[in-house]
């Protein structure tokens, strides 16, 4: 097993918080961060991609290194994803490292992409040291819906939904607004932050009036770039002053099956979609087994009646049931504004 020293797991933990800067929107890209180390191991840069079009992480790193007057000739790089070795957008990240005159990097996590692959095979035959596997575990965390996207050739789908103690996301008379706290939806913002659009269907634009944007804590909206795609699905026209439709910023989608639809995201580069419909589109993907992630609110409030968050998927016996893992549970929020966050994978 390769063997990494404190101070090169501390420099790619660093790389880990570099990548997932705010400043780099949810896109077709993966997050990633770099340290740049002298043989000494001092941090001499650091630097982290910021969405597609921009300079990759190593660049960034080795441009802040130039800044100072400094080289990277003999330095170490740490990067939480195996360097590029192609021409997209910007140039391949392998030349900026030989150019450099690095003499060895150490990466978390292989690029599972046919394009971009081939990174580190590359730098090993120019002479450099590669090593791979820090805080592998971390990395794969930090990228989950990209992977998943490149892998599995469709955005990954996290289900998200609010609810009372006994499942109803409404009450009987259609009203909704607030089942769970500020805390629960302060959270649920955060979410949205995450994620590249936010999907519900035509009964819930219709009957909600939702905005789908992403808004701070004071209510006000995030900058339009970071911003999820909006998209409806159903075949229900929606009023000219929905707010779905403020801007052009968002997609309106016939009754399509769930495949279909993340068919029409996967072309538009859509890595992680949250899926915050009422029952039928969840009941719709739930039995097409395309939810990847649940992430429930859940406020100690009891209705009886009303819609519940979920409709028959065909569960006909316990057996049957889908079942969460590694179930994470949080507590948000305090007293009568408490509510509780489980998020899990299917």
């Amino acid at each position: 097993m390769t063997s990494f020293t404190t101070v090169q797991t501390a420099a790619m933990q660093r790389a880990l918080r570099a990548a997932a800067s705010p400043d780099a929107p949810p896109g077709p890209n993966p997050r990633v961060g770099c340290v740049i180390l002298s043989p000494d191991g001092d941090i001499l840069a650091e630097g982290h991609h910021r969405g597609a079009g921009s300079a990759h992480a190593e660049v960034d790193a080795l441009a802040n290194l130039a800044a100072t007057g400094a080289s990277a000739r003999g330095a170490s790089v740490l990067v939480n994803l195996e360097p590029c070795n192609h021409q997209g957008r910007t140039g391949p990240c392998v030349q900026a490292l030989l150019d450099a005159g690095v003499a060895e990097v150490i990466y978390a996590q292989d690029d599972p992409t046919e394009q971009a692959g081939g990174g580190a095979a590359a730098l090993e035959a120019a002479g450099v040291r590669v090593r791979r596997g820090l805080c592998a575990q971390e990395a794969a965390r930090l990228n989950r819906p990209w992977l998943l996207a490149v892998t599995r050739g469709r955005p990954m789908v996290t289900w998200k939904l609010a609810a009372t103690l006994d499942g109803r996301i409404a009450a009987a008379d259609g009203t909704s607004q607030w089942i769970t706290p500020v805390a629960a939806r302060h959270d649920a913002h955060r979410l949205r932050r995450q994620c590249d659009a936010i999907m519900v269907g035509t009964g819930t634009a219709l009957a909600d009036d939702p905005a789908l944007t992403v808004r701070d804590e004071a209510g006000q909206p995030a900058p339009a770039h970071l911003q999820p795609l909006r998209v409806v699905v159903g075949s229900r026209s929606l009023p000219a002053t929905s707010r779905v439709l403020a801007d052009d910023h968002y997609l309106l989608l016939p009754d399509h099956d769930p495949r279909a639809v993340l068919a029409v995201l996967a072309e538009r580069e859509i890595r992680h979609v949250l899926l915050e419909g009422g029952p039928t589109l969840a009941t719709a993907f739930l039995r097409a087994g395309l939810v990847d992630q649940v992430v429930a609110y859940t406020a100690p409030v009891l209705l009886g009646a009303g819609p519940a968050a979920l409709a028959d998927f065909g569960a006909a016996t316990i057996t049957d049931a889908l079942r969460l893992s590694h179930p994470r549970v949080e507590v948000l929020g305090a007293g009568d504004e408490l509510a509780v966050r489980l998020c899990g994978d299917l």
